[in-house]
């Protein structure tokens, strides 16, 4: 399976608090998340993001809270995968969890900029940024976890074996 779309790129520690900021908790509506995701970091992000796109940050990203909520949100929001060279491994585990692919790459995380064209392949776990015309490579996902995101998330896999 391969995505394709434009980088919307962040720095270290974005935390969960940033991602779905605390006071929009009380709805479990992704569409609800979705329209308040990453605002108080990058106000113009909902208003920028289309489906497909991609996310890119650096180290430690979804750091903070254990909550699901910041994973809903960044998926229902449109985008694709999010790159990182690390992941709090609750928020790792939560994204899987839900669907949401995301992949380690230091070195992609660190050369892609905001507004490159980027194009994953899960299945070998190559990135390509189309824009700089350079490649890196991530681990790919095993199947098991390939199984979850295709399913849409770990319940909607657990529901159709």
């Amino acid at each position: 399976m391969k995505v394709c779309g434009k980088v919307h790129k962040y720095g270290d520690n974005v935390d969960t608090d940033v991602i779905i900021p605390a006071r929009y908790l009380n709805s479990a509506d992704p569409k609800e998340l979705a329209s308040h995701c990453m605002e108080d970091i990058d106000v113009d992000f909902v208003k920028n993001v289309v489906q497909g796109d991609i996310m890119v940050a650096e180290q430690n990203f979804g750091c903070g809270s254990s909550r699901e909520h910041a994973p809903i949100a960044i998926k229902a929001s449109g985008i694709s995968c999010v790159i990182a060279s690390t992941f709090a491994r609750i928020f790792y585990r939560n994204a899987i969890n839900i669907g949401l692919p995301i992949l380690e790459c230091d070195e992609a995380a660190r050369v892609i900029e905001a507004g490159d064209e980027v194009e994953i392949d899960f299945d070998t776990g190559v990135i390509t940024d189309k824009t700089k015309n350079i490649t890196f490579r991530a681990q790919p996902f095993p199947d098991f976890i390939k199984e979850i995101i295709n399913k849409g998330g770990l319940l909607n896999s657990i529901k159709n074996k």
